[in-house]
């Protein structure tokens, strides 16, 4: 399994950055997939999660109607639209996959909401 997370970045309050995260290894489509953020001192946490198909998707209280799970299986790529973001969603973002038990990450991308 491989996962390589790209499009973080520093961006203002307010502003916007889609998150790419590049699936290979394993069948893309059997499986859910997940976004969670880590920030400095704290615990990482679940942020957003995709059904195989697309069909399904949950997302953190706090990031409700402001990002935005997808995927597209025939790239095999999973997304997190970040809009109004906000100094609170600095983190570094994870990309995830759960596959018979086991979870796998990829290396993060760093994201810096700072005027």
């Amino acid at each position: 399994v491989q996962l390589v997370e790209s499009g973080g970045g520093l961006v203002q309050p307010g502003g916007s950055l889609r998150l790419s995260c590049a699936a290979s290894r394993f069948t893309f489509s059997g499986f859910g997939m997940s976004w969670y953020r880590q920030a400095p001192g704290k615990e990482r946490e679940l942020v957003a999660s995709i059904s195989g198909a697309g069909d399904s998707t949950y997302y953190k209280e706090s990031v409700k109607g402001r990002f935005t799970i997808s995927r597209d299986n025939a790239k095999k790529t999973v997304y997190l639209q970040m809009n109004s973001l906000k100094s609170e969603d600095t983190a570094v973002y994870y990309c995830n996959v759960l596959i018979l038990g086991r979870n796998y990450w990829g290396q993060g991308t760093q994201v810096t909401v700072s005027s």
